[in-house]
């Protein structure tokens, strides 16, 4: 399910999940972080948990995606000794994509448009990150 208007909704039905909290920590961080267009929570594996997009972004093809990207992300810093990976981020000439480990099974994926300030992206996004964590363990 697309997400309308900056509402969230949850794209799958996960048991217990708090949605309200998940979707109030995107919709933070989408007002905190000038130039965030969209954002997506997913599990590793792809599958979208809860989106906050615009009517032309695909979240379930977005979250694989990203998923693909994090996953040989994950498995270059480790090889290459660079310890746990944390986020990768795709420059692209029209805006960004960053995508965010969440432990070992879920991700976060951030859009923006060529207006994205990146250095407040990565400030803002460690503790949303860590609250969002917290709240998919729950």
């Amino acid at each position: 399910m697309l997400v309308l208007s900056g509402s969230t909704f949850p794209i799958q039905e996960w048991s217990e999940l708090n949605y309200d909290a998940l979707g109030a920590e995107l919709k933070k961080l989408r007002e905190n972080v000038a130039g965030v267009t969209d954002t997506v929570i997913a599990a590793s594996d792809g599958i979208p948990i809860l989106a906050d997009v615009a009517k032309n972004v695909d979240p379930a093809h977005i979250s694989a995606l990203a998923a693909s990207g994090l996953g040989i992300a994950r498995q270059t810093t480790e090889v290459v000794g660079l310890g746990s990976l944390g986020q990768t981020v795709v420059f692209g000439s029209e805006g960004y994509m960053a995508v965010y480990a969440i432990g070992r099974l879920s991700l976060m994926v951030v859009l923006g448009d060529k207006g994205l300030n990146l250095g407040r992206l990565l400030h803002e996004s460690r503790p949303v990150i860590e609250r969002v964590g917290a709240i998919l363990a729950a």
